[in-house]
């Protein structure tokens, strides 16, 4: 990316990351990005943050950048888009990670034709562990496909997806953390009940949660084999497991984690 501007419509949390991501990278370095927002909080926070040049105007980014993210929430996208539309030249590479938004919706916004990669990322991009998944219109080349990729590696993982899986996306990363952090404060609500501090076991939680998640990407190994090999014969953990399953904990996931994607479908239409 050297050489290039990187321009971002929003200074949001998602912005935060990719920016931090960008420079601790060392993709870009800071005199090469320029974010717009309409509140001057926010810039104020990039400026202060990581120093880079910040603007209230999306005229001004889009004209200036090579490359645009599209960080603003998907209801504000349209007026966005609206605003700086005519600042956009044949070029430019768009990134948008306006959830529910696809990319034929958004190429009817700037009605021409434009290069554009949808992205759907999660918030614990926010601590250089996000999972994003990518896809983009074919006008997007392979060089600038990578591109995206390094920026999106740059605070997590991501992986290109048929756009026909976004709103599965959604389900499994976009919204999931969610779910996380649900079974992560019932089990220290477990652990207060048996007379742990709550600080502590908050961290004995998130820590297990955490751990577990590596074993499953550094070993490689099937999930339900890495549970077989904690559960000793007549032991304490399928005690607990043989509980999780009498209440229907597997089947309310799935459950739930569905009902998330036929949201995420019903809000696309």
């Amino acid at each position: 990316m050297k050489n290039k501007i990187i321009g971002f419509i929003g200074g949001g949390n998602m912005a935060t990351a990719i920016i931090g991501g960008i420079l601790a990278s060392g993709l870009a370095v800071k005199e090469q990005i320029l974010a717009a927002d309409k509140t001057e909080n926010a810039l104020a926070a990039l400026r202060e943050r990581f120093g880079i040049r910040t603007t209230h105007s999306n005229q001004e980014a889009a004209e200036a950048a090579d490359i645009l993210f599209l960080a603003v929430k998907p209801h504000i996208l349209p007026e966005a888009i609206a605003e700086m539309k005519d600042n956009i030249d044949a070029d430019m590479l768009l990134v948008s990670i306006a959830a529910g938004k696809s990319i034929a919706s958004i190429e009817s916004l700037f009605g021409r034709e434009i290069k554009l990669v949808r992205a759907m990322p999660n918030t614990p991009a926010l601590v250089g562990e996000g999972m994003s998944a990518l896809c983009a219109n074919a006008r997007v080349s392979e060089a600038e496909l990578e591109e995206i990729r390094a920026v999106f590696n740059s605070f997590g993982v991501c992986e290109f997806v048929p756009e026909s899986m976004m709103d599965t996306v959604v389900g499994v990363s976009g919204s999931s953390p969610a779910y996380v952090y649900l079974f992560i404060e019932a089990m220290a609500d477990a652990a207060v009940a048996d007379g742990m501090p709550r600080a502590q076991a908050y961290k004995f939680a998130a820590q297990s949660v955490l751990g577990s998640a590596k074993m499953v990407l550094e070993t490689g190994s099937h999930p339900g084999a890495l549970k077989d090999a904690v559960c000793s014969p007549g032991g304490t953990t399928i005690e607990a497991v043989a509980i999780l399953e009498e209440e229907g904990m597997r089947h309310a996931v799935i459950r739930a984690q569905r009902a998330c994607v036929q949201k995420s479908k019903d809000m696309g239409k």
